[in-house]
């Protein structure tokens, strides 16, 4: 069973907390209250999180968490601490702990980072497994496939995962690249080391280059503390960057300088601060024509791709679809308590005929969807969602409209000229669901973004760009 450790000499306000936040969730949370019986629960245990007081009775609690990181570099740390100044918190950010709290710690912080402390150690310690063939046993983080495109990609990953060198993953959204990431990352040397994601598409402007270099206090308005930046943070590790092709120029220039000298300074600092990060980059984008465009700089494009891997759509990979609905049937059935364990052809049929222009992440939601509209033991075209069920190989020809409202926004679209169509209707579409998903959850946002299979953090981001609010159950409040 996973497993939530607070090592702290006064645990009680804490472990109360810890447990009203992971309500529900399979996690066994423990304490220790002495950092000897801490460094054995972990040696033991192997949680997944730990919470480490700094003052503890018998050791510095910096010295505990080196103990911990000779254990398993991999386990997020979360430290608690009273000093205001927080010194020995931010040394330990240096040295790669995952974040430092305040005492009192306030419920919604502390259910934010341990939360999203949870997810980096899940990507960390799942295995991340290749299959040609569908896997007897229900794995979440394998790549499935065995069309000719996905067995080249297979190559990739046994060529340049025992390389320290840059890799640059390509591909439509929503085909797996943080998945093959995490596959070439496993398979490194630095498998044992911290592995952090950052969604550079995901995070404002002006946050982006504190979170990726930190800054020092005082840097600009709001910075009352230094901050740990990502590269800083995971020293030794592997950074995974997803879309990168969105980052802003000016930051390209600082990003470029890392990789060359792993070397950087802090906003508002003057300190060259070494590191040694092995980078995976990823994007959507055709970073070569953006280059020759000057959307992005040549020369890191070229630093960036000293290795490219290309995951092809989901709509090229032929019959590898029947085998990923089968799988995702068999695990999202057990997640949500149901018992469809078939497809029917017409259902299959509907599935192959569709575009799929969200990929693998589409078909996941769209068979979540199904599965909670779902009764019996076959997966009937009736569960899909309407998007799925009017779709056909020549869409243009179609009679009717099975979702009149879709087909008006589209119409109107078109007739007003507008550039920017996927994402007004993906937008549509997003609404709907993520509407329907959060009344089904009571309005947890944690159970909501389980359900669609995203990061919480991604779920956040939609729900504020779509600008829909969230009203909690009363028996859902702390969840």
């Amino acid at each position: 069973m996973a497993s939530v450790l607070v090592i702290d000499d006064d645990p009680d306000l804490v472990l109360k907390q810890v447990h009203s936040i992971l309500k529900g969730m399979d996690i066994l949370v423990e304490s220790a209250t002495t950092g000897a019986a801490g460094v054995q629960m972990v040696s033991e245990l192997k949680p997944e999180v730990v919470l480490l007081d700094l003052r503890l009775p018998d050791a510095s609690g910096l010295d505990v968490y080196q103990e911990i990181r000779q254990i398993d570099a991999r386990i997020p740390v979360l430290f608690i601490t009273t000093a205001k100044g927080a010194d020995t918190a931010i040394e330990a950010m240096k040295q790669g702990a995952y974040d430092y709290l305040f005492k009192p710690v306030e419920l919604r912080q502390l259910e934010r980072v341990v939360h999203e402390a949870l997810e980096v150690s899940q990507r960390m310690r799942e295995p991340t497994v290749v299959a040609e063939t569908l896997p007897e046993e229900d794995i979440q983080g394998a790549i499935i496939g065995s069309c000719p495109a996905m067995l080249e990609v297979y190559k990739a990953i046994g060529r340049v995962s025992g390389q320290d060198v840059p890799v640059l993953i390509t591909g439509e959204s929503g085909t797996g690249k943080e998945m093959v990431a995490r596959a070439i990352y496993q398979h490194s040397n630095r498998g044992n080391a911290p592995f952090l994601a950052l969604n550079c598409a995901a995070i404002p402007e002006n946050l982006l280059e504190s979170e990726l270099f930190g800054h020092e206090k005082g840097a600009f308005t709001g910075a009352d503390r230094r901050r740990i930046g990502k590269f800083e943070q995971c020293n030794g590790g592997t950074l995974f960057l997803d879309e990168v092709g969105d980052m802003p120029l000016a930051l390209q220039a600082k990003l470029l300088r890392v990789i060359q000298e792993q070397s950087f300074e802090r906003i508002g600092g003057n300190e060259s601060i070494q590191t040694d990060v092995r980078l995976i980059a990823a994007t959507h984008r055709d970073l070569k024509t953006w280059s020759e465009e000057g959307k992005f700089r040549a020369d890191l494009y070229y630093r960036l791709s000293v290795f490219a891997v290309h995951l092809p759509s989901l709509r090229e990979r032929g019959d590898d679809l029947r085998m990923l609905v089968q799988h995702c049937l068999r695990r999202f059935s057990r997640e949500l308590g149901r018992n469809v364990k078939d497809v029917s052809p017409d259902t299959l049929e509907l599935l192959q005929n569709y575009a799929w222009p969200g990929n693998i992440r589409e078909l996941q939601n769209v068979l979540k969807q199904a599965l909670l509209r779902a009764t019996g033991d076959v997966l009937l075209p009736a569960f899909l969602p309407d998007l799925i069920e009017g779709s056909t190989e020549s869409p243009v020809e179609t009679d009717g409209s099975p979702n009149p409202e879709l087909e008006r926004l589209v119409q109107e679209l078109l007739e007003s000229n507008s550039t920017d169509i996927y994402s007004v209707v993906h937008g549509h579409v997003d609404r709907m669901l993520l509407k329907k998903v959060l009344e089904f959850t009571g309005g947890s946002q944690h159970k909501a973004a389980r359900v669609l299979g995203i990061a919480r953090q991604t779920l956040r981001v939609k729900l504020k760009d779509l600008g829909i609010s969230v009203t909690l159950n009363v028996e859902n409040e702390d969840d």
